[in-house]
């Protein structure tokens, strides 16, 4: 049966250029053909920016179906996404942040028909933060590439940020995603393992970016929908103070390690399925006091072990 690609659907802040055309030619290469996007832009961002950002948007071939700006409210983006996929009409849609990189394991519409014959509508995901070879928090060029910018890989978000590192890859338009696209009422996704979703978020401005919204959310400036988000913000901001500003890439905790967009890492079945299997929310005294899990994997020698 011929399955027709599913239309792509994003809410996107104010990235870079570079990393919205690597992001627009990572997806086609996929076999993407329509892309349904939103600007949603904060108050503090430049308007050259965001004409820039608008501008090669449609170089790309790609016109933006809306563009806003205001507080980024936890609400926010949910509400962007759901008018975009009302406008993809019927069929399944594939969600993806600017910053995220799906990695499949065979071709889209075979992940599709697989999901069908098994009678499931969503196809999930587990994100694989990817940080430079030292943790810095630096920025990259298109002559460099993401995979060589970010040449190291872990469960950064699961095992520091202690948030929901699972996510929605591909849902039937019948189905309701929740905030983030981390899960779906009502609906498990049953592939295994999860689709790698690389995270290329830690780049330079991601701090500045936190801290931003770490002060907004405080305040209650940008609505959050429960305490989550501020705290997952903290957790980086205390991390990167402890570690002069860097990801602790030598933590034995985090278990970074080389990955690369081109091949799926052979450890990526096991401790994935694992992961995505087994990861409850944290209890709000966990989630105060107590480090994640750690996921088994080959400890990197030397460093500090502090997370």
């Amino acid at each position: 049966m011929l399955i027709t690609p599913p239309p792509l659907v994003s809410v996107i802040g104010p990235v870079e250029v570079p990393l919205l055309a690597a992001w627009v030619c990572h997806y086609r290469l996929l076999g993407i053909e329509r892309f349904l996007i939103a600007f949603h832009f904060p108050e503090h961002v430049p308007e050259e920016r965001r004409r820039e950002l608008q501008a090669a948007s449609r170089e790309l071939g790609i016109i933006p179906t809306a563009v806003g700006s205001g507080p980024w409210h936890e609400h926010t983006n949910g509400a962007l996404r759901d008018a975009l996929r009302q406008q993809a009409g019927p069929g399944w849609h594939l969600l993806a942040d600017a910053d995220e990189f799906q990695q499949y394991p065979v071709p889209l519409d075979e992940m599709i028909a697989r999901a069908e014959h098994a009678g499931h509508r969503v196809v999930g995901g587990l994100m694989l933060d990817r940080v430079t070879a030292d943790g810095s928090l630096t920025g990259w060029g298109p002559q460099m590439g993401l995979d060589t910018a970010y040449p190291l890989g872990a469960f950064l978000t699961h095992q520091l940020l202690r948030g929901d590192p699972r996510k929605i890859v591909l849902a039937h338009s019948g189905v309701a995603v929740a905030s983030g696209n981390h899960r779906a009422e009502g609906h498990r996704p049953a592939n295994r393992p999860p689709v790698a979703v690389h995270h290329f978020k830690w780049r330079d401005g991601v701090r500045q970016d936190i801290e931003r919204r770490a002060a907004h959310s405080a305040d209650g400036t940008w609505k959050a929908d429960s305490p989550a988000r501020l705290a997952e913000a903290r957790r980086l901001l205390q991390h990167l103070h402890r570690h002069d500003g860097r990801i602790a890439v030598d933590s034995p905790h985090l278990g970074f390690r080389p990955v690369s967009l081109r091949t799926i890492p052979e450890w990526w079945a096991a401790q994935a399925t694992r992961l995505v299997t087994t990861w409850r929310p944290p209890t709000t005294r966990e989630s105060q006091n107590q480090p994640g899990p750690t996921i088994s994997s080959p400890s990197p020698s030397g460093g500090s072990n502090r997370a």
